[in-house]
Order: C-alpha cells, then structure tokens, then sequence
C-alpha cells in the first residue's frame, strides 16, 4: 500500500519472483534481521466505520485515527492499533487509491532492529533468487511541506495482486525530530519498533500482535518468501499455505484465489490477565478477548464470500 504508492511516485519498475519456493525448516541464516512490525487490511467499508468510532478499542489499546502524508504528498488514512512493538493498521475499501483500495488489499511490513541490516537483508535477497531487489526512501510531511525522511524499503517486486511485503529501516534523521515523538536509543545503531512506538500501550490492554493469518495469492505468496527467508524468519509449508515463525510474530499464509484474499484473523497479547471474556462485534468482524493474556480479531472471510 504505502510502499507501493511510493515506488509509483518515483517510477520504479522491478520484476517478479513468482518462482520462488518455501522451504522447509529453519532459516539458513543464525541472525534474525527483520521483525513483524505491522501488518494492514482494507476491510468493507461497514467494518472499517464501525472500527474507526468504536470506542471499546479506545480503550483497549493505544487506538488512533491518522492521516499522514508520505513521498511525493501522497495521503492515506487509516485506523491504528499501536503496540509495544508491533501495530495493526486498518482501512476500508476505496481509502485507498486504485487497486490498493480494493477488498482484500493487504500488506506487511517488517522492519530492522540495527542501524545497517537492511543492507544485509537486500544481499541475502540475491541469493534467494531476487535478482534486483526494489529500494526506497519513504518520507513524512509532518504538516510543514518539509519531508523528512522515515525509512529506507526493499521489495522483491512491484508487481502484485492484492499482497505486498517490504523489509523497512527507520532512519535517524526521523528519530532526531521531536515530532516523531520517539525514544532515546537503547544501543548505538538501535532502530528498533519498540523505540519507535509511543508507551502509551501500558495504559490499554492490548500489548503487542503475536500471530496474523493473511489469505493471499500463489504468485503474491511467492514473492513473499524471499523476503521472509532473507530476513531470518524460520518458513514452513502446511496445507494450503506457508507459516513463517521467529522473533514473537507467527505470520500464516493461505493460498487462495484472488476473490478471497484478504486480512482473516489477528492475534494480541495483553498486558494484564483477565479471568473472562469479552466478545465485541465491530462491524462484520469479532474481536473476542480473555480470557487469560491473549485476544483474537477475526475478519471471516474478509466479506468476500
């Protein structure tokens, strides 16, 4: 989505991967280098409204509705469940422009935790058969007209059906300006997701996303599993998919036609235990939390079937 936008902007033009194969068992690399940091849907548009006024998840997690400007002045809007260290962001159909604003649209973000892994992430993307890796520079127009720069992005292609994923890199240039309103660096070279985000998810209940369960397509599936296997992720081929595992985000994938791809469940931590459960409708979709430290958001189907 965003990053697609961008590359738009800036005319670049890759190639698809769509040879690639999972394999099993664990990745060939010892270091992990990419992390889940946020994963995001375009949802019909009753459950999307439904999301953005609800106020049972202003309180159960840091929950923000945000326009921000990226490259080029590209605009979007989306819903935010922000995390310690991972967040979930959400949209309804015709949010976006052109494809990405399609029921189904998804993506997945993961990102560095150290100051130069993305270089090492678009080398080890070149021995899993990505010949030319797409590289990026995101910006954000903090409501000034300056940009300033966000992250630097890799793809594997800028070809899609309705699933992208990119490995990102936040840049020091955004955590010096105090509009970003992030941490101090725990570590020389530390870029990581939970200096990134607020610690504002101490006074909500939901903590952080453990697992995401994504219906995509064969050939978005295939240029996806270069870029899991790049980035450390342990990729495991089941029935009808693939589940990547490592680094406290298990990411499951469904292969399916394009029809019925989409976001399909969400699963949280919680800060605190609760001895019951709570199920909230919002829209056609189910958030059901406790009982005990976990949550689940489920999306049946996406409403596209």
């Amino acid at each position: 989505m965003i990053i697609v936008l961008a590359l738009a902007l800036a005319g670049a033009v890759g190639g698809g991967v769509a040879t690639a194969q999972a394999e099993d068992g664990r990745s060939p690399h010892e270091r992990q280098l990419l992390f889940h940091n946020h994963s995001y849907g375009v949802l019909d548009r009753e459950t999307a409204d439904a999301i953005e006024h609800s106020a049972y998840l202003r309180d159960f997690a840091n929950f923000q509705v945000r326009t921000t400007t990226g490259t080029g002045g590209q605009t979007w809007t989306g819903r935010y469940l922000m995390g310690r260290e991972t967040y979930l962001e959400l949209f309804g159909v015709g949010d976006l422009p052109g494809q990405d604003g399609t029921l189904g649209s998804a993506g997945l973000g993961l990102s560095t935790e150290r100051a130069g892994d993305l270089a090492t992430v678009t080398e080890r993307l070149k021995d899993e058969g990505v010949a030319e890796p797409v590289g990026f520079l995101q910006t954000r127009d903090f409501g000034d007209g300056v940009p300033v720069p966000w992250f630097d992005a890799v793809l594997t292609t800028t070809t899609y059906d309705a699933f992208g994923a990119w490995a990102m890199e936040y840049r020091p240039e955004y955590f010096a300006d105090p509009r970003g309103n992030t941490e101090p660096a725990a570590f020389p070279g530390d870029v990581g997701r939970e200096r990134y985000l607020s610690d504002d998810y101490r006074t909500h209940l939901m903590r952080d996303v453990t697992a995401v369960h994504l219906a995509v397509t064969e050939g978005d599936l295939a240029d996806t599993v270069p870029l899991l296997r790049a980035g450390g992720f342990t990729v495991r081929t089941v029935t009808g998919g693939v589940v990547a595992e490592r680094g406290g985000t298990t990411v499951r994938f469904e292969a399916v036609p394009r029809e019925r791809a989409g976001l399909q469940r969400v699963e949280m931590s919680l800060n605190r235990p609760l001895k019951g459960r709570h199920v909230e409708r919002i829209g056609n979709s189910t958030l059901t939390v406790g009982p005990g430290s976990s949550a689940t958001w489920a999306f049946p189907d996406n409403g596209t079937r």
